[in-house]
């Protein structure tokens, strides 16, 4: 506001310091609000992801005959209409969340409001993300005619099972890199259409280039283990054609050895450490 009380309008993006103070400010209030408004707003965050991972499986699954590169990206900017409504609607997103070390970081809130924060974050995206991939799998529009959308889920779940540790903490690590980059540069937007394309870019080359994201691999692998445990008949044809990956290491406890725990690690280190910390040491850190 301007002085005298008259409303000023700001062309011009915000600046990086502004843009981290603000990142601070919102961390701060994020980590102040009740368990029941943030385990409601990460439920709606894990339902979007996963709308978006379910887009992102048809697009892929319908551009196999495309060039790799093209397939994948095409598969990315469906991923983006998961992501694009956390940013407009404020859902709380544990991979975006990291950010709130920052406020951390400036003594805005302890260790334990940060911790907490996080927990019900991860819980209630976890609950949205399963919830879709359950309604999914009883809606039945995986049922199409020549079985390549199962395939394609299948054996993006089973790929996810059978990465090594280190392998997933570096590819979550990317992965929330680019996540909290598309949330950081929303900070500076002032309209809706600057925060959608500021998030169009980061995630679809999250996606393209295979980065991993703990969230919406939480609609991807319970899919994939719903698929299996209900339809071991399709399944077993499939593998028969040869239309996907081996899903014998398609388990629960690949999903968390595998991939839940070392992707969570990563997006931790990537979007609190390489992003967080590194924006608040540059701005913050002198105040």
């Amino acid at each position: 506001m301007a002085k005298g009380g008259v409303l000023s309008t700001r062309l011009d993006a915000l600046l990086p310091a502004e843009m981290a103070d603000r990142c601070e400010r919102i961390g701060a209030r994020k980590a102040s609000l009740d368990t029941v408004t943030t385990l409601g707003q990460a439920f709606q965050a894990g339902a979007f992801v996963a709308l978006g991972a379910c887009l992102m499986t048809v697009v892929l699954a319908a551009s196999r005959a495309l060039p790799y590169g093209v397939g994948r990206l095409a598969g990315g900017l469906a991923l983006c209409a998961g992501l694009i409504p956390i940013v407009m609607l404020g859902a709380e997103l544990f991979v975006g969340d990291n950010l709130v070390v920052m406020a951390f970081a400036s003594r805005k809130i302890r260790p334990a409001r940060l911790l907490r924060h996080w927990g019900l974050v991860y819980a209630g995206n976890l609950l949205g993300a399963a919830s879709v991939a359950l309604l999914a799998l009883g809606g039945l529009h995986l049922k199409e005619v020549d079985g390549s959308l199962i395939a394609t889920a299948l054996t993006i779940a089973a790929d996810k099972c059978a990465l090594q540790p280190l392998q997933a903490v570096a590819l979550g690590l990317m992965g929330s890199v680019l996540v909290c980059l598309a949330t950081w540069l929303c900070f500076s937007a002032h309209s809706p259409a600057e925060k959608v394309l500021l998030t169009l870019f980061p995630i679809s080359a999250l996606a393209a280039s295979g980065f991993e994201h703990v969230i919406a691999n939480m609609y991807f692998v319970p899919l994939g283990l719903l698929i299996r445990a209900t339809d071991p008949a399709t399944v077993a044809a499939l593998a028969r054609a040869g239309l996907q990956a081996d899903v014998a290491g398609l388990t629960l406890a690949n999903w968390v050895l595998h991939s839940l725990l070392p992707v969570t690690l990563g997006n931790l280190l990537g979007g609190g450490g390489l992003v967080g910390l590194t924006y608040w040491l540059l701005y913050l850190r002198r105040r």
